[in-house]
């Protein structure tokens, strides 16, 4: 089912772009651009963080949302709008139709964040929980237009959504003139399209390299094969950039204005993650935090100034726990380890001021005495702990070995 138009096609330009930011004045918030000492220490030149993060509805989806919905015809404003949205795109749209006084009915999956349910209820739209995967959330948002009349609004696929994204890069020209490469992330590729078209049009020579998640990375081969191709069940972490399919508009844009795709892993987002929070002191998402992935994983290949994207900080709390842990893991700082030991009295204290001795932080122990694989005196621990990086993890199995303990890999 196809909800495509004329309008759809038309090309998005520099002029679109700075109309879009005049409409966006007391709407949507100029956000900060924070400077990075770590990041730009790793690349050699410095390093900016543009803040959608902090934006209103906690990323930059807002921009596009607004521009979207007051662009529409009095009738078509009085039928409604219908979106289809794990997150961002849901809270963006709720948002701008409230503001502009017109009533939306977003669709999101079964298994959505509560916290993103709450919130999109919260901006005013009507919420409806659809399928369990974004695709059948969005063919019921589709359905529920042609059956009502609502405007679907899409949320990449239209110039008026990539024009409200582009002001993001308009921003950018202000704050960092002397920008030399914008690094973001990439999911349908409307943010990309966007700030390529404001940035290329003013600066020429800014590089332009977008980032997307290994496991949901459409557009390197759509590039290669000249069209928007699928691919089929995209898997990262990052949902904010895990869509399977490049947007028809944004991929015209992204082909000819962007500089290079690069992807990363779940490991290089989760490591990224943990940087914005502890250093930067900032909550990002993963998808937000792609592009910091990116220089992490290849600090060499970015001349500066360089002005990273931080698209969004809506990340559920659990998610956000287990991605934590992911990235200490990632960086040597969490290691678990399962050993035997004589199941007598005491054993277990000795154990601990063995790791103690070593300066390792216990956060979990589990007791396994039970078991066809043990010996009669024999317990089976697994312990969870709090390291400071490879080399310390080493010591730490060193020390345990040399104490006698029989270590199970």
């Amino acid at each position: 089912m196809s909800y495509r138009t004329a309008d759809s096609f038309r090309t998005v330009t520099l002029d679109d772009v700075r109309g879009a930011q005049k409409m966006l004045t007391g709407v949507a918030r100029v956000t900060a651009m924070e400077g990075s000492r770590h990041l730009s220490g790793l690349v050699g030149s410095p390093v900016h963080l543009k803040c959608e993060n902090l934006q209103r509805t906690g990323s930059f989806k807002l921009r596009g949302a607004y521009v979207r919905i007051a662009g529409l015809l009095p009738e078509e404003r009085a039928a409604g709008v219908v979106a289809a949205s794990a997150g961002n795109h849901a809270q963006g749209v709720a948002l701008a139709s409230s503001l502009l006084g017109v009533r939306a009915t977003v669709f999101m999956p079964r298994g959505a964040p509560l916290p993103k349910i709450s919130a999109t209820r919260d901006y005013g739209a009507e919420v409806r929980l659809h399928g369990h995967v974004v695709d059948e959330t969005l063919a019921a948002a589709q359905e529920y237009a042609a059956d009502t009349g609502a405007v679907f609004i899409h949320p990449f696929d239209h110039p008026d959504i990539i024009a409200g994204q582009g002001t993001v890069g308009l921003e950018i020209l202000e704050q960092c003139p002397e920008v030399r490469t914008v690094v973001v992330g990439i999911g349908g590729g409307g943010l990309a399209a966007g700030i390529a078209i404001a940035v290329k049009a003013l600066r020429p020579d800014v590089r332009i390299v977008g980032v997307q998640a290994a496991g949901a990375a459409a557009y390197p081969a759509s590039l290669a094969a000249g069209r928007p191709v699928s691919i089929e069940n995209p898997v990262t972490m990052a949902d904010g950039i895990k869509v399977g399919r490049p947007g028809d508009v944004p991929f015209g844009i992204v082909g000819a204005l962007v500089d290079e795709v690069r992807t990363v892993t779940e490991d290089e987002l989760s490591a990224a993650l943990l940087l914005c929070l502890e250093r930067a002191k900032l909550v990002v998402e993963p998808a937000g935090a792609s592009p910091v992935a990116a220089l992490l994983s290849d600090p060499g290949a970015f001349e500066g100034p360089v002005v990273v994207v931080l698209s969004g900080g809506n990340v559920d709390p659990v998610l956000m726990q287990r991605v934590l842990r992911h990235g200490m893991a990632a960086q040597g700082r969490y290691l678990a380890v399962r050993l035997r030991l004589t199941d007598r009295p005491g054993a277990l204290a000795t154990l601990l001021g063995v790791l103690s001795a070593v300066d390792a932080n216990v956060l979990d122990v589990s007791h396994v005495r039970t078991d066809p694989r043990l010996g009669l005196t024999e317990a089976e621990v697994e312990l969870h702990l709090e390291t400071k990086g490879p080399a310390h993890c080493a010591e730490v199995g060193e020390a345990l070995r040399t104490a006698g303990y029989t270590v199970i890999e």
